[in-house]
This record gives C-alpha cells, sequence and structure tokens, in this order.
C-alpha cells in the first residue's frame, strides 16, 4: 500500500467526496435546518473517525466502499455532537474550525434542531437499504449497535454528563479517564470495531482494534488538554483556554505539561501493542497513532 501521507489523503479525500450525497436536496420549508445540518458536516475536520472505519474495514479484507456509508454516518454522528458541545448550555463556545460555530450562525434552536438531524441522519444512513442493503443484515444491525451504545448513557453522553457535573469541582486521575474514555474515546473506539465488523473480521481481531482505539483516543484528548494551553486560538479555529475559563480539571492542570506528554508517548506504545503481530499490524496504525499524538491542531 502506498505511504501514510497519501494513504490518509486518499481515505480523507474519499469521505469529502462522499458526505454530501447522503445530506438531504430537497427544496422544503425545511430547508434552514438542512442548511445548517451540511454547515457543519461539511465544515471541514481530520475525518479521524472516518478514516480509521475505513483502514480497518479494509485491514480486516473489506473494501473502502463497503466501509463508506458506516463512515459517513460515523461522521454525522460526530458532527452532531461538535453542534451540541458548542452549545451555551454546554461549553459556550463560538468558533468551531475557524467559522462560527452553528448555534452563532443559524441560532441555537435551529442549531439544536440540526444536531439532532444529523444523529438520526447517522443512523438512517446505516440502515437504509439503499445505502447497504446489498450488505449482511447482521452486520449492519451489529455496526448500528455498536454505534449506538458509544454515543448513549453508558458512551459519549454520559461522559459529557460526568464533565458538566464536575465543572469548578475536583476531580481524580482516574475520574478524568473514564470521562474521557467515554466522551472523546467511545466513538473512536467505535469506529474502529465498526470498521471490522463490516469486513466479518472476527471477534478477537475486534477487540484488538477496540484496544488500539481506546489508547489512541485517549491520546487524543490528552493532546487536545495540551493544545489548549500551547497552541494559538488561529491555529485552532476554537477557543483556546476555554478549559481553564470553565473550570474544568484537564490533565494539563492534573499533571502538569510534561507528565501530560509522557502519558500520550506511554499510551501510544500500547496501541502500538495492542495491533502488534496481527492482521492489524500496518505501517499506517503506527503513524497515525504518532501523528495524532504530535499534531499542533
Amino acid at each position: 500500500m502506498s505511504g501514510y501521507g497519501e494513504r490518509y489523503d486518499q481515505y480523507y479525500t474519499a469521505v469529502e467526496a462522499a458526505l454530501p450525497g447522503y445530506l438531504p436536496r430537497e427544496e422544503t420549508l425545511q430547508k434552514t435546518v438542512q442548511e445548517a445540518m451540511a454547515y457543519s458536516l461539511l465544515g471541514g475536520g481530520k475525518r479521524i473517525r472516518a478514516v480509521l472505519c475505513l483502514a480497518f474495514c479494509q485491514l480486516c479484507g473489506g473494501t473502502v466502499e463497503e466501509a463508506m456509508p458506516f463512515a459517513c454516518a460515523i461522521e454525522m454522528v460526530h458532527a452532531y455532537s461538535l453542534i451540541h458541545d458548542d452549545l451555551p448550555c454546554m461549553d459556550d463556545d463560538d468558533l468551531r474550525r475557524g467559522k462560527p460555530s452553528c448555534h452563532i450562525q443559524y441560532g441555537e434552536a435551529m442549531a439544536v434542531l440540526a444536531g439532532d438531524g444529523l444523529l438520526t441522519l447517522g443512523f438512517g444512513t446505516m440502515l437504509d437499504q439503499h445505502h447497504t442493503g446489498k450488505y449482511s443484515p447482521q452486520r449492519v444491525v451489529k455496526a448500528a449497535a455498536e454505534l449506538a451504545g458509544a454515543i448513549g448513557s453508558a458512551g459519549m453522553i454520559g461522559g459529557q454528563v460526568i464533565d458538566i457535573q464536575h465543572e469548578g469541582k475536583p476531580i481524580t486521575g482516574e475520574e478524568l479517564d473514564l470521562l474521557h474514555s467515554l466522551k472523546t474515546g467511545a466513538l473512536i473506539r467505535a469506529s474502529a470495531r465498526i470498521g471490522c465488523i463490516v469486513a466479518g473480521a472476527p471477534d478477537d481481531v475486534v477487540a484488538r482494534a477496540d484496544r488500539y482505539a481506546r489508547n489512541i483516543g485517549l491520546a487524543f484528548q490528552i493532546t487536545d488538554d495540551i493544545l489548549d494551553v500551547t497552541a494559538t486560538r488561529e491555529v485552532l479555529g476554537k477557543p483556546i483556554d476555554s478549559d481553564r475559563e470553565n473550570q474544568k480539571t484537564t490533565y494539563v492542570t492534573l499533571y502538569g505539561l510534561e507528565r501530560s506528554r509522557q502519558i500520550v508517548r506511554d499510551l501510544v506504545q500500547e496501541a502500538d501493542l495492542a495491533i502488534k503481530g496481527s492482521v492489524l499490524d500496518d505501517p499506517f496504525l503506527y503513524q497515525l497513532a504518532d501523528r495524532l499524538a504530535q499534531r499542533d491542531r
């Protein structure tokens, strides 16, 4: 296969090309919410979760084409979570990916509805026979159940609850790990697992993918915490120091910068060990883990 950069670009370009095709395009009275959905879904980003889904499916013997509806559905759900995360009742952030947040652009009520619309469209995309009807029904249902579990109260939403309830309050390292393993990590883990499921991978391979994704998900979040205090608003494309302003405990406030960076390095090493010697033992995944941990935005 091609080198890391070329391969990532291939996945990224394929996702960017596919996403608009799943959005509603009817000229209807609800056009505004459809525009708001497109504004947030097509507004850029790294597409890490979609890339993970595509890469793991391919490594397990599937194809990019087979995984694409699932990868795009995951991006829809991720976009929904960002819209709601930016709302005034949540993190109250006015900038996302270098442009006004959805609620700034369209108003708070329309942003809530756009997030809800993307969430339901994500599951509709996975379960619509037009998109996935040619695949094994068992795999489709299993993938959808995987996504539902990752974003519910035992997953991403649960992490957000812990986050909200601990604003301005002390939190232990174990609680912080749990918070981010749910709020950020659960969808990243689901992305890798769904890629394996679509390809029909055995349970032991899915478990390896899960361990890899769990470690890079936490490394990704800790790097976010580091960038929140070391990067600039212009580079990140979103507010900096927002965690401090919201009185949130982060890995940096709990452990300091250098210790946080060491934890990231340890997590990347654990991710590498999870896939070593398996069908997932591929240079792309090793380099992906490194790049996510060393990014500057």
